[in-house]
């Protein structure tokens, strides 16, 4: 079955490359939008993100009706969704970069900074196992990508699907019933990205 696909533009420099990663992982409308229209008519929805958490928000705010057309379609009517990086943060209460600013709510938690040690340096960065917490239809076992500087501080640990491990553990994937969002970079994590993005393409929550 064909369905639509509406990839969220924030002007994040990811952006083609999470198009691209979805159109291998076997996506065949992909439709990269601003418009909140098309996000409320989309059968699924991806949120990348890249930078700073209070900008990410910003931008989102920016476009009229996108936060709303969000909420319409994927917390009320119950499409798939899937953040990445940035656009996993954001799913968060709270994000403590650059001051306190206000997330989208939808997973209980603050975005808090990464501590770097004498064995970890911040940013975290570099290729690390994907430790689900359960079994999960988006999440093998695996390795994965990452490049952050800040993590998921989840208030319901039932709601990480996943962790790595940065000189402790860290937060790798969060969700709950249709939504997910993940701290890696599929797009970045060649067979692993791929089989978790057609993973997602497949999946009825």
């Amino acid at each position: 079955m064909r369905e639509r696909l509406a990839l969220i533009d924030l002007g994040a420099g990811n952006l083609r490359s999470v198009e691209n990663a979805l159109r291998a992982a076997g996506a065949d409308q992909v439709e990269v939008t601003a418009d909140p229209e098309a996000v409320r008519s989309a059968e699924r929805i991806v949120l990348p993100g890249v930078g700073a958490f209070a900008a990410c928000m910003d931008a989102l705010q920016a476009i009229p009706g996108m936060a709303d057309a969000l909420g319409e379609r994927v917390v009320q009517g119950g499409a798939p969704f899937l953040g990445i990086c940035v656009g996993m943060q954001m799913l968060a209460d709270v994000g403590e970069e650059y001051g306190e600013h206000a997330g989208l709510g939808w997973i209980g938690g603050t975005v808090r900074p990464l501590k770097p040690t004498a064995t970890a340096k911040v940013p975290h960065m570099g290729w690390n196992d994907v430790a689900p917490t359960r079994g999960h239809a988006l999440l093998p076992p695996g390795e994965a990508y990452f490049l952050h500087s800040f993590a998921f501080d989840a208030r319901d640990p039932t709601e990480v699907l996943a962790w790595t491990d940065h000189a402790g553990p860290v937060v790798a994937a969060v969700g709950r019933d249709n939504i997910a969002g993940v701290q890696f970079h599929p797009e970045k994590s060649q067979a692993y990205g791929l089989a978790m993005l057609a993973r997602f393409l497949e999946w009825r929550p």
